[in-house]
């Protein structure tokens, strides 16, 4: 038997990293979270312990955030290009490098200078690029808490010896949409696309009337690709935050769809992907 080395990559995880431009007397927040990752020409240093083939991951993070001073932080997905870029075209034994950048949103609460955390979903970007020149964009977010009160129908499911689930004509429907959208080219306006692509998920949720969570995923990614023209696939994970109507009959009262308990597990999870016939091979780009 030989044994050989597989595929492999490292990098620096979770480079936290916060900017603020001083405007005169109004400041603007910047905070992300930044993981880059890197492969090529690295046999060496599996298997002989010989390091001149490794950028140190403390340098990794160090860019990060001298590019940061540099640069300034906009759109992180132009900054997660930067970065990528950086590493592969300036280190020869770099042959292929992918940032994933999580961004926090905070609000301005008063004043040029004060904030408060935001209570709004994360968003999130992952960037690859190669010394081929190849280069893929996915933009995304997670903890987007949607909820429709009604609208929402569940029936004509599978029934064998183990279901108990009453089939209903009038649900709460509800979900944390992790969303994530292929470019089909790098150059996009990613600030406008972001708001754009967030406001297609939000009215497609609801202006559905949705017979099951899947239905409702089809017309969210549906709505995206139909609208916006730069993106070429969109892929889902949206978890089924069951709401459960409360037996009040013990207490000589009556529930017409008003009180219900939220059980946050376990719980059904809906994953899917919606594509445009004529989307351009994905390559390493969900990697």
């Amino acid at each position: 038997m030989s044994v050989i080395l597989g595929p492999n990559r490292y990098g620096k995880a979770e480079t936290r990293l916060v900017r603020v431009v001083r405007d005169g007397e109004v400041h603007h927040l910047k905070d992300i979270n930044v993981s880059s990752s890197l492969s090529g020409d690295m046999a060496a240093v599996h298997l002989t312990g010989d390091n001149a083939a490794v950028l140190p991951t403390d340098t990794q993070k160090n860019t990060a955030y001298a590019f940061a001073r540099k640069y300034g932080v906009d759109q992180i997905e132009d900054f997660a290009l930067l970065l990528a870029r950086h590493f592969v075209d300036t280190q020869p034994t770099i042959h292929h490098a992918r940032v994933e950048i999580e961004e926090y949103a905070w609000e301005r609460i008063g004043g040029g200078h004060s904030f408060v955390r935001g209570g709004r979903e994360v968003r999130t970007c992952v960037v690859h690029h190669d010394r081929d020149g190849r280069t893929s964009v996915v933009s995304g977010l997670r903890d987007l808490v949607v909820l429709n009160s009604t609208g929402s129908e569940f029936h004509g499911y599978i029934v064998d010896e183990y279901t108990t689930l009453q089939p209903t004509t009038d649900r709460i429907l509800a979900t944390a949409v992790a969303a994530r959208w292929r470019h089909a080219a790098p150059g996009a306006d990613f600030g406008k696309s972001y708001t754009e692509v967030r406001q297609c998920l939000l009215d497609a949720f609801a202006e559905t009337y949705s017979l099951s969570l899947q239905q409702t995923l089809y017309a969210m990614g549906r709505r995206v690709l139909e609208a916006r023209p730069e993106v070429c696939e969109v892929r889902f994970a949206m978890p089924n935050k069951h709401h459960f109507l409360v037996d009040l009959a013990p207490f000589g009262l009556d529930n017409d769809n008003e009180v219900f308990h939220a059980a946050d597990r376990p719980y059904g999870l809906i994953e899917g992907s919606v594509l445009r016939d004529d989307a351009p091979d994905a390559a390493f780009a969900w990697e």
